[in-house]
């Protein structure tokens, strides 16, 4: 299968509101990724990372370990994904 470039949104919903340095933790660990983060502020928290992948239910998958991973590293809590969503490249220039 052929390799496509994804841009993933996944969002995480916990229990309490996040902090501004938080966030910015959660920021630089995505960063490898070409990703950014987002949630201060909020009890949800998300990042949009670029991940390659022959399909979209795979780019999702390939993304959430990414999330969780960034999560982790950023020191934030462990909670449930809410929201995951993949656009190709392709797709993006077609709009």
């Amino acid at each position: 299968m052929t390799m496509m470039r994804w841009s993933v949104g996944v969002e995480a919903e916990g229990d309490r509101v996040l902090s501004r340095d938080e966030v910015v933790e959660l920021a630089d660990a995505v960063a490898a990724s070409n990703g950014i983060a987002t949630g201060i502020g909020s009890t949800r928290y998300g990042a949009q990372l670029v991940v390659e992948a022959p399909t979209r239910e795979e780019a999702i998958a390939k993304a959430k370990e990414e999330f969780a991973r960034a999560a982790a590293t950023a020191g934030l809590p462990a909670a449930p994904v809410v929201r995951a969503e993949a656009i190709s490249e392709e797709e993006d220039d077609l709009r």
